[in-house]
């Protein structure tokens, strides 16, 4: 059941950073497309919430490997 758990917490949190990594990006896209004077400040935005919605994949990898230890 442990193992049941665990793949599906990795799975769900890739899922989900995907979904929000896409929107992030197509918001990102949509901005430069309007007002290309800011593509830096947009840039610099996207990069910093693409890695923020990146760690969730890593807790929940983590999360995995400790429900799988116990």
């Amino acid at each position: 059941m442990g193992l049941l758990a665990a793949a599906i917490a990795v799975g769900l949190a890739a899922l989900g950073a995907g979904i929000g990594n896409g929107l992030i990006v197509s918001r990102t896209v949509e901005g430069i497309a309007r007002q290309p004077e800011l593509r830096s400040a947009l840039q610099t935005t996207m990069f910093i919430g693409v890695a923020l919605v990146e760690a969730v994949p890593i807790i929940g990898v983590v999360i995995a490997f400790i429900v799988m230890g116990q």
